[in-house]
C-alpha cells in the first residue's frame, strides 16, 4: 500500500497517521504545500489524505496554492483512488463535490463528544468503532453534505461531523492523528484562538495524554477498516 498525505502548515504533521503506516510497512510520502513541494503523480499511490490547517478552503488569495491542491484532489477522486479530508482536508473535499462550507454558528476547540448516525453505525469504515466518542477538534469552518454523500457522525456543536461519498471518498470534521507533540505545537501556533466560549477548552485540557492514546486508538481502527477496503 501506497499512502500519501498532503500537509498544508509545519506545525501539523501526520503524527499518528506515520506510526500506523510504518507498523503496516507500507509506503508513506508527503508534500508541504507550504514550502512549495510538489504533488505526486496519480499513479504514484493509492490511498490521499489531507490534513488539516489553519486556512480557510476560501484563501486562495493569501495561499495560491489552494488552487493546485483543489485539482489535484478532485483528479484523485475522479480517479477512483482512496481519499480522506481531515478537517480542512473534509471541507476541501466537501467543496469540490459541491456542498458549501462556512463559518460554524461556534468554534469547537477540544475533546468533545460527536455520535455516529444510524448510517454511520452501519458503515465499513467506522466498523468498531463505539455510537459516541470523544475526538480532538480544532475548526471554527464548517461543511454542508455534497449531494450524494451520506452523514456518518454529527455533534451539539457541528450538524455534520463526518460522511462518506461512493466508496472510496470519507469526510472527517474531527481529529484522531493528533499526538502530544502535534497537540502542543497547534497549541503554540494557535492558541490565541483559546478564548471563552461554549465548546472552546484550554491548554491544560487539551494537552491530555490518555485522551490521545484513546484517539489514537480509534485512529487505528479507522485506518485498519479503510485498509481492509483497498486490499
Amino acid at each position: 500500500m501506497r499512502l500519501h498525505y498532503v500537509q498544508h502548515v509545519p506545525f501539523e504533521d501526520s503524527a499518528h497517521i506515520k506510526e500506523w503506516a510504518k507498523a503496516k510497512g507500507y509506503q508513506v510520502k508527503r508534500t508541504m504545500l507550504s514550502k512549495g513541494e510538489p504533488l505526486p503523480r496519480l499513479e504514484s499511490f493509492d490511498w490521499l489524505t489531507i490534513l488539516g490547517g489553519p486556512m480557510s478552503t476560501c484563501d486562495e488569495a493569501h495561499y495560491p496554492w489552494l488552487v493546485q491542491e483543489k485539482h489535484f484532489i478532485k483528479e484523485a477522486i475522479d480517479h477512483g483512488k482512496m481519499v480522506l479530508g481531515v478537517c480542512l482536508g473534509a471541507q476541501l473535499v466537501a467543496e469540490l463535490l459541491g456542498a458549501t462550507v462556512a463559518t460554524n454558528d461556534v468554534k469547537e476547540i477540544g475533546w468533545l463528544p460527536v455520535e455516529l448516525t444510524t448510517a454511520g453505525r452501519a458503515s465499513v469504515f467506522f466498523k468498531g468503532f463505539p455510537a459516541s466518542f470523544t475526538p480532538m477538534h480544532w475548526h471554527s469552518d464548517c461543511f454542508d453534505l455534497p449531494t450524494g454523500a451520506v452523514q456518518i457522525a454529527c455533534s451539539p456543536g457541528c450538524v455534520n461531523q463526518a460522511f462518506v461519498y461512493g466508496e472510496r471518498v470519507l469526510g472527517i470534521q474531527f481529529h484522531l492523528e493528533f499526538s502530544m507533540q502535534s497537540l502542543r505545537r497547534l497549541v503554540d501556533n494557535c492558541g490565541y484562538q483559546l478564548v471563552d466560549g461554549p465548546y472552546i477548552q484550554q491548554a491544560k485540557e487539551i494537552l491530555d495524554a490518555k485522551r490521545v492514546a484513546t484517539a489514537n486508538q480509534l485512529m487505528d481502527q479507522l485506518f485498519d477498516n479503510i485498509e481492509a477496503q483497498l486490499v
